[in-house]
């Protein structure tokens, strides 16, 4: 009998990765993910960091089982083909094009923009490879204050964007994000919205926890109340338990609703 899911896709720290348990991705939802990708199933991770600090973590953490695709800094695709994972060239070349000309257009107002935040508040802010303005807020409260200034300005250049987690933040292009990313995946496997399922727990899920991408949505217990508040406003299901628990206990539930499986 095939999968009635296609798909699934999952943020990694505070969903799929827990840093202080033992072990930080548990084994349970580890055999889940073999046991479904053996009928077809593929899995993403889906995150915010680079690739190369999610391969040590993913290295440090001992799975056992591999993602069919990984979505880093929310924008690249990245394949596993058995032995490592190689891109997904065409789309991550545009994608590095498009940043590239949008973050040159914004180039001249990056100064205004540090004075300003300098002025009101205590905070890092830093460029790199991904993003001229990059920023660590002292405290949530500043981080929430800051991304409401910079969405003012975002509101004045077209497709531009902050990404928050917490207290982190970067500029990106609207078209390229969690959700658009795992739009491509699921064009690349032939699956519709109602076979995928996505979970996560902070801001910068909230692209892809989406009906219109995925019909499945799951947060853990430990998810953030905006999370939580767009996953029941979209039909998906809030856990009692936390990360890595909460998302296999999210599989089980889509399972059986969609086919009578309890596995």
């Amino acid at each position: 009998m095939p999968c009635p899911i296609k798909l699934i896709s999952t943020d990694f720290d505070g969903t799929l990765f827990a840093e202080f348990e033992n072990p930080p991705v548990p084994l349970a939802l580890q055999a889940k993910l073999a046991e479904l990708q053996a009928l077809g199933c593929g899995w993403i991770i889906n995150t915010g960091r680079d690739l190369s600090s999610l391969m040590e973590a993913m290295a440090r953490a001992h799975l056992k089982v591999k993602p069919d695709y990984i979505v880093v800094v929310e924008r690249e695709i990245y394949r596993h083909d058995q032995i490592s994972y190689v891109e997904h060239k065409s789309w991550n070349d545009k994608c590095r094009q498009t940043h590239a000309e949008l973050f040159q257009q914004i180039k001249k107002d990056l100064p205004g923009l540090l004075k300003s935040i300098r002025q009101r508040f205590n905070a890092t802010i830093y460029e790199d490879v991904y993003s001229p303005f990059c920023l660590i807020a002292e405290t949530a409260a500043d981080a929430e204050a800051i991304h409401l200034f910079l969405d003012d300005y975002c509101g004045r250049v077209d497709g531009l964007v902050v990404v928050r987690n917490d207290v982190y933040a970067r500029f990106s292009h609207v078209d390229f994000s969690k959700g658009t990313a795992l739009r491509e995946i699921a064009r690349l496997y032939q699956a519709t919205p109602a076979e995928i399922m996505a979970a996560g727990d902070h801001l910068n899920d909230l692209s892809m926890l989406r009906r219109e991408i995925a019909e499945c949505l799951v947060a853990p217990a430990n998810a953030i109340q905006a999370v939580n508040s767009q996953v029941r406003s979209e039909g998906g299901w809030i856990s009692d338990l936390p990360c890595g628990h909460g998302v296999l206990a999210g599989i089980r539930y889509w399972l059986e609703k969609k086919s009578g499986h309890t596995g």
